[in-house]
């Protein structure tokens, strides 16, 4: 009976995880890039982060709360993890710990020089960053540095009109 009930819990947690695993998606630039020129939701927040980066990991909640306050007005927030491709179980435990309600996506980009200027010209490269995009593709803001969640609503708010 005992090894029923521990098969039964491993299989449910295994499964469980493999539903998290499957919420973390790993893209190439190209592959975001492309979501990011044309986004399904009227503003889209990407936030670039990395699991290591202190303030990265304390901006995290301001988003989460940005994303539910305002998911009714069309916008969504893509966490976009800079880990390593080889962190990706990293990153999805991450994600499960945090209880992350929005989508995670481990960019698989490593050559930062060639694509960190077509996020934003204005990006040195340093995370925490963020990239708004309203659903034209072609309104964008750009932000590098961290956010409490009223300066993160101030500077989503003006692409809702």
């Amino acid at each position: 009976m005992m090894q029923k009930l521990f098969f039964g819990l491993a299989f449910m947690l295994v499964f469980a995880l493999s539903a998290i695993a499957q919420k973390v998606e790993i893209l190439t630039f190209e592959q975001l890039a492309a979501r990011m020129n044309s986004p399904k939701q009227e503003v889209v927040v990407y936030n670039f982060w990395a699991t290591w980066c202190k303030p990265c990991v304390e901006e995290m909640p301001a988003f989460e709360k940005l994303a539910s306050d305002y998911r009714t007005k069309g916008v969504a927030v893509v966490f976009v993890s800079m880990d390593f491709k080889s962190k990706h179980a990293k990153v999805v435990e991450f994600a499960a710990q945090k209880e992350l309600q929005n989508e995670v996506v481990l960019l698989n980009a490593p050559d930062y020089n060639a694509w960190i200027d077509k996020v934003s010209p204005e990006w040195s490269g340093a995370i925490p960053a963020t990239l708004v995009v309203k659903k034209t593709g072609k309104v964008r803001k750009f932000h590098e540095g961290s956010f409490t969640y009223e300066e993160l609503e101030k500077f989503v708010k003006p692409l809702l009109k």
